[in-house]
């Protein structure tokens, strides 16, 4: 995992979601297609977003055809165990306890969700047992 992958801006994040979703290479009215209903952008607002996130490395940009074409460098899973991670230790200690209780504390989740993490540890104990 390189930790040397910088933080997406929001709009950089919806464009990366709509990559890793994609996985294949899309052009940019494929990308400006998708996004519509959330965004109301003009091609030239897509076009500079996409060279930012080139810049910062996240996008590849294939110039070989008449059609620009971009795909993901970065995965969606290691960028999510990246921010994931920062997250935890910026707001909570690096405490997943922390977390849950505040999620729980806030009603952000009920005792269900708490029964459905014990069984999701519980699996992960078990698998690691057979490993």
């Amino acid at each position: 995992m390189n930790d040397k992958i910088k933080k997406l801006g929001d709009a950089e994040l919806e464009i990366m979601l709509i990559l890793w979703d994609a996985e294949k290479p899309v052009t940019s009215s494929y990308v400006l297609e998708h996004i519509r209903g959330k965004r109301s952008w003009a091609l030239s607002t897509l076009m500079t977003i996409l060279a930012r996130l080139a810049d910062k490395g996240f996008v590849f940009c294939d110039r070989t055809t008449r059609t620009n074409y971009y795909s993901a460098l970065i995965s969606e899973k290691d960028y999510k165990a990246k921010e994931s991670r920062s997250f935890l230790e910026r707001l909570y200690g690096n405490s997943i306890q922390n977390f849950v209780a505040s999620l729980y504390d806030s009603k952000a989740i009920n005792k269900d969700d708490l029964a459905d993490l014990k069984k999701m540890i519980d699996d992960i104990d078990r698998r690691q047992g057979d490993a």
